[in-house]
């Protein structure tokens, strides 16, 4: 096995004390990422002069279990007032448990003596719970922040990104944008040359492209609710799903959902945050990424089923909401294997 080699700036004599918060049932890799990032910073740098000092810490004893079943060994919280660099707090199924404890306490009291606090997925919810978040942008796993902002509206959730900053706090998407979320952290602190090292041993992309809308199968509308009345025209996006190829005006939609145009627009803002206009382009969107993805029609009859017209159109569209290209998004989530594409019996 050869050396490893040595990439990283050398840091002050300090190393930067960094805690990753666990509790039962934490996510494995909502830890195990992180830490194996600073890890690999310190196994970069020059000898003797490691800059990160990471450390599991967890109620009690400081060990856990985590939902995979491994067992982890930390070291018992540490007084509030003790300095350090970043705290991290992971997710897991096992955070609405933890938020209803005795952490949110701890996280509030401790985050003051931190450089930077961040979480990883649904560890957004203990920081939301120490209202660390209150009008703060923040990103947890795409399937919970629907959740998190109706638990916690003084956040403005952002359902896409794969992580956020905002200031001091840091948050990010699900399980292994943890990953993603730590390299970001090493290159504010050690600069962008350091951090590509780190990723490239790791044999992970520094910035991967692309948020994570490209890993969504549905469409939360409510997330950008400003109000709760966003399930009333959950029968209207069903339908538009049944008429995505036709000419859907604001006229039309109206009609369906039995209210006038001037009415169902305003009503429709209101309850969804969007447009009639915009959440009909999500919604087309949407589809062209299921028929991407699951069938091998020729981009530009998806864009024909979905109701975009063009090739053109689609493209511009999907890059927008997913920060892929159709063809790219194709090669990345495509079930079946390569081949002719289908033939439509009713239309060709």
């Amino acid at each position: 096995m050869t050396k490893t080699p040595r990439f990283l700036p050398d840091v002050a004599d300090t190393p930067r004390r960094i805690e990753i918060l666990a509790f039962a049932d934490v996510q494995l890799l909502d830890v195990a990422g992180p830490l194996q990032v600073f890890a690999t910073a310190n196994d970069l740098a020059a000898p003797g002069r490691p800059p990160y000092a990471p450390r599991l810490v967890a109620a009690r004893d400081g060990r856990v279990r985590s939902s995979a079943g491994l067992d982890l060994a930390g070291e018992p919280l540490p007084p509030a007032d003790r300095p350090l660099d970043t705290l991290l707090v992971a997710g897991g199924r096992g955070v609405t448990d933890a938020a209803a404890g005795d952490l949110p306490g701890w996280i509030a009291a401790r985050a003051p003596r931190a450089r930077r606090v961040a979480s990883v997925c649904t560890g957004a919810f203990l920081l939301g719970a120490a209202g660390l978040l209150d009008g703060r942008r923040a990103v947890t796993h795409w399937t919970h922040c629907a959740e998190l902002a109706r638990r916690y509206p003084n956040i403005r959730v952002e359902p896409d990104p794969i992580f956020i900053r905002d200031g001091a706090v840091w948050t990010s998407a699900g399980v292994t944008a943890g990953i993603d979320l730590a390299l970001a952290l090493v290159e504010a602190d050690l600069g962008r040359a350091a951090a590509l090292a780190v990723a490239r041993h790791l044999v992970v992309f520094l910035k991967r492209p692309g948020g994570q809308a490209q890993f969504s199968t549905v469409l939360a509308l409510q997330v950008l609710s400003p109000e709760a009345g966003a399930a009333r025209f959950e029968p209207l996006h069903a339908w538009i799903a049944e008429h995505l190829a036709e000419e859907l005006t604001v006229a039309r939609l109206a009609e369906v959902a039995g209210m006038s145009p001037r009415g169902f627009a305003r009503h429709y803002r209101a309850a969804t945050g969007l447009t009639p206009a915009r959440a009909l382009e999500r919604l087309r969107v949407e589809a062209a990424r299921g028929l991407l993805a699951e069938t091998a029609l020729p981009v530009k009859r998806v864009a024909e089923r979905c109701g975009f017209g063009s090739e053109e159109t689609l493209r511009r569209s999907f890059f927008r909401h997913v920060a892929v290209t159709p063809a790219a998004y194709r090669g990345r989530f495509r079930a079946r294997g390569e081949g002719a594409p289908e033939r439509e019996a009713s239309q060709d």
